[in-house]
């Protein structure tokens, strides 16, 4: 037979086989005949929850009716465990944000189990702290306001900010956001851009929005620069604000900006779910990072490792806009934006946010001795040294482009809580420490209040053994940067 003539009538072949097993397949079961065992009956199939459901049951009207009911109920849960976790109280220090509006808390604010104190915990070893179960419920993963159903939290003065400005509405009907607004950044936030860094904050005290923006920037940068802040101020659809009846804002929206949650080119503390893990009760939550510096920064997204902030803006909406579901995205009308006429501009205008100044640090990142206390220096000492800080945060721009896992869950036994099940983080990408006095709260999932807090939980969990003064050292280096 010819060589063609038999690799074509393969596929039918293959075809043909595949009918017959599925005919086979299909056919009933004839019963058991007497003496003879029954055939084992098959498992029933949990449901898939990697899709979310595409078409809801019930009218919007009736979905908003019972979600409105049930809010009441949600914020109280998530206060009680706020609240059992960590002291909230307005402890403000001496030391001011970059934009001299608003003072960074001190302390520090995770509250600990009965009968133990840091040092003696720090003197435990993972298993018997795991055995005992005295891993502080502040260092655990820190659940969404509504867990079940995820999604962008805005804080009030983002809320205001825009309404005012645009009547755009961002205030969710079936939860809010949960933490006090002085553990949460100034706002707004200043703006330093890396072309004209002589001009210092230019913000001039306002919110970015796509109404000021022009007026704003237009002397300061280019047609290209100006057409990629438009793009990073233009609201698109997204999961939980979009014109379908699937959302959960009162009145259809245009959707969501880049710069809802990245105020200004730094962040409001807004807080959603990661969209990599599956399934919901797995995915954790995500504290809105700053955008500052990333010019120098090589992987973006804390779970993805996007490679370029071209990526990351590329696929932003393709995944943590609609949850990572594409289904979803083509329902509620995702936006594609174009690879060079768009994309490019708004990576060129993301990457022109500079770090704030920080005067006591020379060209190297490092602290200039005559402008620095003793006690600085000798965080600075320690940050380099014992602590082990600069491992993965080395100067002068304190990060390293890489993922790390601190195996946490060494030290708890994983337990559902408040609707999120609290697995092990896995790698995380390094966050930059230049500026992270403007930043908080902390860690991927902002679990942590203060620097006070950082610096307890890596004694801890990395075994450092600081001392009460050698942790205090290392926060007031840590406010230098």
């Amino acid at each position: 037979m010819n060589r063609n003539r038999t690799l074509f009538m393969l596929p039918a072949a293959l075809i043909v086989a595949a009918t017959l097993v599925g005919v086979v397949l299909a056919q009933p079961q004839q019963p058991a005949a007497d003496g003879e065992k029954e055939p084992p009956k098959k498992k029933a199939v949990p449901p898939i929850d990697t899709y979310m459901p595409v078409q809801t049951k019930e009218p919007f009207e009736k979905v908003m009716e019972l979600d409105v009911a049930k809010k009441d109920e949600f914020d109280a849960r998530q206060q009680e465990l706020l609240q059992s976790r960590y002291d909230l109280s307005d402890r403000p220090s001496d030391v001011m944000m970059s934009g001299g509006r608003k003072a960074v808390q001190e302390g520090v604010r995770i509250r600990l189990p009965d009968g133990v104190t840091w040092e003696q915990l720090a003197e435990m070893t993972p298993q018997e702290i795991k055995e005992q179960d005295l891993f502080p419920m502040g260092l655990r993963p820190l659940p969404h306001a509504k867990h079940e159903v995820g999604g962008m939290v805005f804080p009030d003065q983002q809320i205001k900010a825009i309404r005012e400005a645009e009547q755009r509405n961002l205030q969710r009907f079936d939860t809010e956001f949960d933490l006090p607004d002085h553990l949460t950044p100034e706002f707004p936030p200043p703006i330093f851009l890396t072309t004209r860094p002589d001009l210092g904050d230019v913000s001039q005290g306002k919110v970015l929005t796509i109404r000021n923006y022009f007026d704003l920037m237009h002397e300061i940068l280019t047609p290209v620069q100006l057409e990629g802040l438009r793009l990073l101020l233009t609201p698109f659809p997204q999961q939980q604000f979009n014109p379908t009846s699937d959302r959960k804002v009162k009145e259809a929206s245009l959707g969501v900006t880049c710069l809802d949650c990245h105020v200004n080119g730094h962040t409001n503390a807004t807080f959603h779910l990661n969209p990599d893990t599956r399934p919901q009760s797995h995915r954790f939550r995500i504290d809105t990072v700053s955008l500052r510096g990333m010019f120098n920064q090589q992987i973006h997204g804390s779970k993805r490792s996007l490679r370029s902030v071209e990526d990351f803006t590329e696929f932003e909406q393709r995944t943590a806009y609609f949850d990572g579901d594409h289904v979803i995205a083509a329902k509620k009308g995702v936006h594609l934006p174009d690879r060079t006429s768009q994309v490019a501009m708004m990576a060129q205008m993301q990457n022109m946010f500079d770090f704030p100044p920080a005067p006591k640090l020379d060209e190297f990142g490092k602290l200039i001795p005559e402008k620095a206390t003793e006690l600085e220096l000798k965080g600075q000492e320690l940050f380099f040294g014992k602590a082990r800080c600069a491992e993965c945060h080395p100067a002068p721009f304190y990060l390293d482009d890489r993922m790390h896992d601190l195996h946490l869950e060494r030290f708890y036994e994983p337990e559902e809580i408040n609707g999120q099940k609290n697995i092990p983080d896995g790698p995380i990408k390094t966050f930059t420490l230049r500026g992270i006095k403007d930043s908080p709260p902390y860690w991927h999932d902002g679990r942590l209040m203060t620097l006070e807090d950082t610096v307890e939980m890596f004694n801890l969990v990395t075994q450092l053994h600081l001392t009460a003064e050698e942790k205090e050292a290392l926060v007031a280096f840590l406010r230098c940067l």
